[in-house]
């Protein structure tokens, strides 16, 4: 099934493409890899999820703040792509969790974009490589960011 259909299928509708924060462009292709921008957890009314997990958010709410903004990113991707149908394959993740130095689960949040990419484009396609760290901040105070690398159908 392709991605735009597994959406459908999955009764996900995505929030608008989130504005660009700075100089920078949300999508960049080089030959048949997209390269992501950074992307926060973007609701549809505008707003983000914000705070430290660990301190303003629990484990499941920052994994809920992951799972947003994979749905952010998957917004840009359509927007910037024509389609998600066009991506192959996810080939890595960087997730970034503001939260407090005690905190360490920050693999199990950004579980919460990789469980939706996972649905969206199937477990071999939509798993690839990726890392998970915490930050003392973020900007605006966001709960959680990521950025991505796909792999584009030739």
């Amino acid at each position: 099934m392709s991605a735009e259909a597994q959406l459908t299928a999955l009764n996900i509708t995505l929030p608008p493409a989130p504005p660009k924060g700075g100089i920078y462009k949300p999508v960049v292709v080089v030959g048949q890899v997209a390269y992501l921008s950074g992307h926060g957890p973007y609701l549809a009314d505008g707003g983000m999820i914000r705070g430290r997990v660990g301190e303003d958010l629990d484990l499941a709410e920052a994994h809920a703040a992951a799972r947003q903004t994979g749905l952010a990113m998957l917004a840009t991707l359509q927007k910037e792509l024509g389609s998600l149908d066009r991506i192959k394959r996810v080939v890595k993740l960087l997730g970034m969790v503001n939260s407090t130095p005690e905190f360490s689960d920050h693999p199990k949040v950004i579980n919460g974009c990789s469980e939706l990419f996972a649905q969206v484009w199937g477990e071999e396609n939509g798993i690839g490589a990726r890392s998970a760290v915490g930050m003392g901040s973020l900007p605006g105070q966001i709960a959680v960011e990521i950025e991505g690398i796909f792999e584009l159908h030739s």
